[in-house]
C-alpha cells in the first residue's frame, strides 16, 4: 500500500508539525514499511543504503514512542540508545532528532571521541531520553560509571556493515550485553556480511526484515565513466582533470587515509585546493572540512568510504573513483553522492590492472558496463566463479524478549 503523506502513518500531531516545518511531505518506501511496524514495538532488521531515508525511518517513531511513554528521566537514565559507526553519522542523526523533535521537549545529547568529554559528562548525568554514540567513546564512559542502560527501552545500531569493517562489532556485544532482555531494537546495514547477520540474530527477536533495493534506479540517472591506466599514471592524470573548471563541485574517493593524503599533496603542489577527510583527522577538522565543503569555499574533498558513509552534500557535481572499492556496494554509495534530490551528475572511476576485478563485481552488480573513455584494456579480467556466502543460521535466542504491547506497559504503571 502506498502511503502519500505522513499523516497516514499515525504520528503524533507534534511530530507532522515539525516536519511540515521542514517541508518533508511524503514517505520514503523504507519509512512507509518501516514505521507503522516500530509504532507497534516489532524489532525490525533494515537493509537500506544511505539516502533512503532510514534515519527518519527510525527516529520518527522513537520520538512518537518516548514522547506517548511519557517516563520520567533519572540522573544517569538513557531511555533510548543509538550507535552509529563514525562521528558524522551520530551528528546528522542528532540534527534530525532536533529537526523531528523540535516540539517535544526530549532530551538528547551525542556521545563521540575527537570533542571534549565535559559537555557529554554534563548532559548524561542528568540523564537523556535519548543517547547517540560511537561504541568506543560509549565504553569510556560506561567505565566511568557515567551512564546507566539498565532502563533503556530501545536499541537501533545503524550501518552495521560499517561497525564490522571499522573493528566494532565486540564492542556493540559489550554494549548489549548492558541493556535489558526486554526492549525493541532495530539493526540497520546496507549490506549483511556473514558476521552481521550473526549479531543480528543474536540481538533481535523475531524481526520484520525490511529490504529496499539498492538504489540502481537512482544510479541510472549517474553518468558513469571508466579511464583504464596505469597505477602511477593516476596522480597526473587526477590533477589535470580538476583543472577543468566543469568539476566544480567534487569528492575523490581513496580506500586509504594515508591515499587520502597522498593525493591531497599532490593536488596542492599543482595549485588544485583540496582537503582530506578521514578517521585520523580530529572532529575539528574534519568539521572544518565539510563546512568549507558545503559552503563552497573549497572545490574537492578527498575521503575514504568510512568518513563519507552518510555525507549528505547537495550540488556535488562529480564524484572521482581514484581507487575503486573492494565492495561492489561500496561503488553505489560513493556515486550516489553526486545527483541528490533529482540533479545530474556524472561519476569517474580511474582503474588500474589491478582493480580489474572490482570493476567486474561492480559492473555485474549494476547489470550494465561503465562507459570506457579512451582506451580499453587489451586482456579482459576472467570471469570468477567464486560464490559469497553471507548467510548465518537463523536462531533466536531464548533470553530475548521483545517489549510489551504498549497498552500492557501503560497498565503496569498505571497499578
Amino acid at each position: 500500500m502506498t502511503v502519500s503523506n505522513f499523516a497516514e502513518l499515525g504520528l503524533t500531531e507534534r511530530l507532522l508539525r515539525a516536519l511540515k516545518e521542514a517541508q518533508y511531505t511524503t514517505p520514503t518506501p523504507i519509512q512507509q514499511r518501516g514505521i507503522p511496524l516500530l509504532l507497534q514495538g516489532m524489532d525490525l532488521l533494515g537493509i537500506a543504503q544511505t539516502g533512503t531515508g532510514k534515519t527518519a525511518a527510525f527516529t520518527l517513531p522513537l520520538l512518537h514512542n518516548l514522547d506517548e511513554d511519557g517516563v520520567q528521566l533519572k540522573p544517569k537514565m538513557v531511555r533510548a540508545l543509538i550507535l552509529a559507526p563514525t562521528r558524522e553519522l551520530a551528528l546528522q542523526i542528532s540534527d534530525s532528532i532536533k529537526t523531528y523533535g523540535r516540539h517535544m521537549g526530549l532530551r538528547h545529547t551525542v556521545v563521540m571521541g575527537g570533542v571534549g568529554h565535559r559537555p557529554q559528562i554534563d548532559a548524561l548525568r542528568r540523564g537523556v531520553d535519548i543517547l547517540v554514540a560511537t561504541p568506543g567513546r560509549l565504553l569510556d564512559h560506561i567505565a566511568q560509571g557515567r551512564i546507566d542502560l539498565r532502563q533503556c527501552e530501545y536499541l537501533i545500531l545503524d550501518e552495521a556493515d560499517r561497525m564490522f569493517d571499522m573493528g566494532f562489532i565486540r564492542d556493540v556485544r559489550k554494549i548489549v550485553a548492558l541493556l535489558p532482555d526486554e526492549r525493541q531494537t532495530l539493526l540497520f546495514s546496507a549490506t549483511m556480511p556473514g558476521e552481521v547477520a550473526k549479531l543480528a540474530n543474536e540481538i533481535l527477536y523475531e524481526p520484520v526484515r525490511v529490504e529496499i533495493a539498492a538504489k540502481t534506479v537512482a544510479v541510472e540517472s549517474i553518468e558513469q565513466r571508466v579511464h583504464h591506466m596505469e597505477k602511477a599514471e593516476k596522480r597526473d592524470f587526477l590533477a589535470k582533470l580538476l583543472q577543468t573548471r566543469e568539476l566544480e563541485k567534487v569528492i575523490v574517493f581513496t580506500r586509504t587515509k594515508r591515499g587520502a593524503d597522498q593525493v591531497v599533496k599532490r593536488l596542492s603542489k599543482e595549485g588544485v585546493n583540496a582537503q582530506a577527510l578521514h578517521g585520523n583527522k580530529s572532529q575539528s577538522q574534519r568539521q572544518r572540512a565539510l563546512d568549507a565543503f558545503r559552503s563552497g569555499r573549497l572545490r574537492v574533498l578527498v575521503a575514504t568510504d568510512l568518513a563519507a558513509r552518510g555525507l549528505d552534500v547537495d550540488d556535488i557535481s562529480h564524484v572521482i573513483n581514484y581507487e575503486l572499492p573492494n565492495e561492489p556496494e561500496s561503488y553505489v554509495h560513493r556515486i550516489g553522492r553526486t545527483a541528490r534530490a533529482g540533479a545530474d551528475g556524472i561519476a569517474i572511476s580511474l582503474c588500474d590492472n589491478s582493480e580489474r576485478q572490482q570493476l567486474r563485481a561492480i559492473e555485474k552488480l549494476l547489470k550494465r558496463s561503465l562507459d570506457v573513455v579512451g582506451e580499453a584494456p587489451i586482456d579482459p579480467m576472467p570471469k570468477s566463479g567464486k560464490k559469497h556466502n553471507n548467510g548465518a543460521s537463523r536462531t533466536v535466542p531464548k533470553s530475548r524478549k521483545r517489549r510489551r504491547p504498549r497498552q500492557q506497559r501503560y497498565e503496569q504503571r498505571a497499578a
